[in-house]
């Protein structure tokens, strides 16, 4: 079976190509679970080609840096380079290229998901939500709502059924 699954950053702006197929080119930031030698953590960068709507797709929507998931599988290959030396190829064919994550993810806090938006004049950063107030004098606390008390001079148990 080979089928791989990766969740990582782009390490530039995906490349489209159009011909017979449309196909991208990108690299991915895959950081590795563990630390090396000095403490900080690793990343590999394998680098992945999409084809047809999938390749239109990741063009359209992610740019530098954005967090994407993809699943497809490993492809090797070979080229003969300028000076005639043989050169060995690994790439991830993508099938699916998914958003993960969620907008509050970004540092920047700005949402931004297509080149397209961003190039935009019109494009209005989202406001940020206001945060939670804390405790002070421009902020009344809701009251909770309490039983009213039983009138002390009710002594009177002919109300009650038992």
């Amino acid at each position: 079976m080979n089928k791989v699954a990766l969740v990582g950053r782009l390490t530039k702006d995906p490349e489209l190509r159009t011909g017979e197929t449309a196909f991208a080119r990108f690299s991915v930031a895959v950081n590795r679970p563990f630390k090396n030698d000095n403490g900080e953590y690793d990343a590999d960068f394998p680098n992945c080609v999409a084809f047809g709507k999938t390749a239109e797709f990741v063009e359209k929507y992610f740019v530098k840096g954005d967090p994407i998931g993809i699943t497809g599988r490993i492809q090797t290959g070979s080229y003969t380079n300028k000076n005639g030396d043989k050169v060995y190829t690994t790439d991830v064919v993508v099938e699916t290229a998914e958003f993960v994550g969620n907008k509050n993810n970004d540092d920047s806090g700005d949402y931004k998901r297509s080149k397209k938006r961003r190039d935009d004049d019109e494009y209005e950063k989202p406001k940020k939500k206001k945060p939670a107030p804390d405790d002070d004098e421009e902020y009344e606390h809701p009251k909770k709502k309490r039983r009213p008390e039983p009138d002390e001079d009710d002594d009177d148990d002919s109300d009650y059924p038992f």
